[in-house]
Formats: structure tokens, C-alpha cells, sequence
């Protein structure tokens, strides 16, 4: 049976054909939706523009291929959209990089941090109910807004042409304030920072929630947890690294588990997945190649179209002895915004281009690699370690880093549109 899964990226929308647990045919459309806006904090789209590439993609490929057996829809999470009471859209997409929450609000403490003191909960900036919070504070929530969802949820409703939002867990849960254990949202806390509880949308009950041209369609769930069935080929029993733009360590568990350091998230169909999700991760990798290139620009006065071949070259010499240590948190952390990377242990044999770039890989590998001792050390079990992403799939040399770091190899997946493929198998399980 064939499966059509549609993903919702943050700049991209992707479309694939599964069968037999392959992908087939696939198209990716640019959204082009970020909307222009005087804030460098506010990163916002615009919903029509992603409507239409949705809608493209999917139309494409039915035409392709017509005998599709169910829809699975994932996208990115964190993000909200308001709807008004016909379901429309009455604002952009806030998206998961909207740093609204990082703002100052009171006692000399962001918005996210001051509601993590009032209520206990750890939320960052991006979360869809902090982005909410600060709307509600700053009078940005439409008048005709009566509820919000993530931006597949809405294009899911489309499809299905319901005439409300239904929102899984696995995304309920990545807006924040949601008790994972027991599967609903914390209205006391909620009530406690001055939230009306009716904005919140229904959570779907069924897996099924319409259909689209007589094809079934399954509500739409978070792209981490699509993702990571895409990459493990739908196999639970595995450990997963996904280096892009950022990174990320996952690891699924039948039972409700508790990691400091990790967050539990809900698990379409049951179950969760451990997730550890460095801000900056594979970005850090671009960042050294902007700082390589930027000096040769200095150096020949001539300008330089990319520096990657050239860090290849370096990387194929092997990997050198006494590497520094680096800490590629240049980002900081949601936990501590304000954390910064360093390198350390420099000295003047090892203070080279090629030193440099091999001990960043190292220490984009031991990152992940503490994410997943602090699994194991909550009583996580070790399995496959599978490797996914670009960042990852085309450099072999990170790969090492990986392996050397997990003391076993890492299994690239086989599957390059993941999230896709991951919302295509969780339709096709409930067939």
C-alpha cells in the first residue's frame, strides 16, 4: 500500500510516497514565508504562502500516484497560528525561533523565565504558550482569535475540511505547561499567570480525524517524533543523532520516564521519546566555515565562495593528536539562553585550522554524547545508535566523531525526508 506524509518545515514543505517502507517519489517546495519585521527577535510566517505549498505538493503527488491509502501530516513544533470561530486564520504562524519570550518582563526576568518561576514549569522562548503569554500581555492576541493550533494542525483541519483544530499530544506537550504523564494541559498553573483556558484547542481523541478525496488522514504529530520513525524506519528499539542546522538526541522508552537534563516527550500511539536538543548544533560546523572563509577574504583581499572543500581537504590528513576541547554551545541552551561556546587547551603545536576543525566535530559529538549518558544513567537501555540529517549524512569524518564518542558505530538512515516519511508510517500504522 502506498502512503502520502506531508511535512511542514520551517522553510521548506516536503511530500513523499511511501511503500514498503521506502520512499518512492518526493517533492520539496521553499515556503518562502518568513515575514519581514523590525524585530530580529520576531520570526513569523505567513500562513497563506505555506497553505499553498502544502496543498501544491500534495496535489502533485496524488496526481502521481492516485491509489494513496492514508495521509499522515508532521511540521515544526512549538509554534502557534490563531484561528478565529470559522477556523480561519487571524494572525501569522509564531514559529519556534520567535525569541518574544527572551524579552524583558518583570523583576529584571524574561517573559519565559518569569513564567517558569510563577508556575515551576521549564518553558523557553518559542514555546507556543510563552509566544501566547507575551501576545496576551502586549495586546498582539486578535479580538477574533478563539483558538490557536500548530500550523499542520491547521493544514490537517484543511484537508480533512473540519471546522476545528485537533491537536496530538506530541505537539500539545512542545507548546508547554502540558503534564506528559498524564496527557493534558496544567490549568492550574495556566490559571495562575491570567490564561483563559478556552483558547486551548481540543486534544484528537482518535488518530483518524477526516479524510481528504475519500483517502483517510491522521491527525497531524510532532516532526521530532516523526523523525525519528522515518529514520529508524519505524523500528523504537534505537537511539537516534540527527545533525542539521541544529542537532538532537533521541531515545524512545515504553514507560514514562523521568531524565534531568532531557525533556519526555509523548510518543504518537504510545510510549515516549527522550529528547536532548542543543540550540546551536550542526550550525556550529557553518560557523567555523564563516570564520575560515572571512580570514581568507582578509588575507587575498579576494572574495571566497565557501570554504568546505578546503576544511575536507584539511579533514582527509586524518585526525591529528592533542586536539583542543571545544564547546560548541554558542548558542547557549534553553535552559541558560545566556551560556556561550569556548575552546580550550590551546597550545602552539595544536593551534591549526585542521586542529581546530577536527576538535569541533569532537565536541559536537560529545554533546549529544552527554545527552545520552544522562539516558542511560536514568536507567535507559543502549540501542542501535542511527544517524540522520545533512549535517551528519555528508561528512564521514563527523561520523567518526560520532562513533568514537557512542562506542559504536552510528547507522546512517537510509531515509532522507525523515519527518515526511515518519508522518506517512504513523497514518499507515492505524490502517
Amino acid at each position: 500500500m502506498k502512503l502520502l506524509g506531508l511535512d511542514i518545515g520551517t522553510t521548506t514543505v516536503s511530500a513523499v510516497v511511501l511503500e514498503g517502507g521506502k520512499v518512492i517519489a518526493s517533492r520539496t517546495l521553499d515556503n518562502g514565508a518568513f515575514l519581514p519585521t523590525p524585530n530580529a527577535w520576531e520570526k513569523i510566517q505567513d500562513v497563506s504562502a505555506i497553505r499553498r505549498a502544502a496543498f501544491s505538493a500534495v496535489e502533485e503527488l496524488l496526481g502521481l500516484y492516485p491509489q494513496i491509502g492514508a495521509i499522515g501530516v508532521t511540521g515544526q513544533m512549538h509554534g502557534i497560528v490563531y484561528l478565529d470561530g470559522d477556523a480561519q486564520p487571524v494572525s501569522p504562524l509564531y514559529t519556534w525561533q520567535d525569541g518574544r519570550g527572551d524579552l524583558p518582563y518583570e523583576d529584571d526576568r524574561s517573559y519565559a523565565a518569569w513564567l517558569q518561576r510563577q508556575t515551576g514549569w521549564a518553558v523557553a522562548t518559542g514555546y507556543g504558550l510563552v509566544t501566547h503569554f507575551y501576545n496576551l500581555k502586549n495586546g498582539l492576541v486578535p479580538e477574533a482569535a478563539v483558538t490557536f493550533c500548530t500550523i499542520h494542525d491547521y493544514i490537517a483541519m484543511l484537508l480533512c475540511g473540519n471546522d476545528r483544530p485537533l491537536t496530538d499530544v506530541s505537539d500539545a506537550a512542545s507548546w508547554g505547561f502540558f503534564d506528559v504523564k498524564e496527557g493534558r494541559f496544567d490549568t492550574d498553573a495556566l490559571k495562575k499567570v491570567g490564561m483563559d483556558l478556552s483558547i486551548l484547542p481540543q486534544i484528537a481523541q482518535e488518530p483518524r480525524i477526516g479524510s481528504y478525496q475519500n483517502i483517510p488522514v491522521y491527525a497531524a504529530i510532532g516532526d521530532n517524533q516523526a523523525s525519528f520513525l522515518g529514520a529508524t524506519g519505524g523500528e523504537r528499539n534505537a537511539m537516534l543523532v540527527n545533525v542539521g542546522t541544529g542537532s538532537q538526541f533521541s531515545a524512545y522508552t515504553p514507560a514514562y520516564m523521568v531524565c534531568p537534563g532531557l525533556e519526555t516527550r509523548p510518543f504518537p500511539g504510545g510510549g515516549y521519546l527522550l529528547v536532548g536538543a542543543p540550540l546551536c548544533g550542526g550550525r556550529a560546523y557553518a560557523l567555523l566555515e564563516r570564520f575560515l572563509r572571512a580570514a581568507a577574504q582578509a588575507m587575498t583581499g579576494q572574495e571566497v565562495d565557501s570554504c568546505y572543500s578546503a576544511m575536507e581537504a584539511l579533514l582527509a590528513q586524518g585526525r591529528p593528536a592533542d586536539l583542543p576541547t571545544v564547546d560548541p554551545r554558542f548558542q547557549g541552551t534553553r535552559q541558560e539562553p545566556g551560556l556561550r561556546g569556548s575552546i580550550q587547551g590551546l597550545s602552539t603545536e595544536n593551534f591549526t585550522p585542521r586542529h581546530l576543525i577536527w576538535a569541533l566535530m569532537e565536541g559536537m559529538a560529545q554533546e549529544l554524547w552527554q545527552l545520552c549518558r544522562l539516558y542511560l544513567n536514568a536507567g535507559g537501555s543502549t540501542a542501535p545508535l542511527i544517524g540522520s540529517g545533512n549535517g551528519l549524512r555528508k561528512n564521514v569524518y563527523l561520523q567518526d566523531c560520532f562513533s568514537r564518542a557512542f562506542g559504536q558505530t552510528v547507522k546512517m538512515s537510509d531515509c532522507r525526508e525523515e519527518a515526511a516519511a515518519g508522518a506517512a508510517m504513523f497514518a499507515g500504522s492505524h490502517l
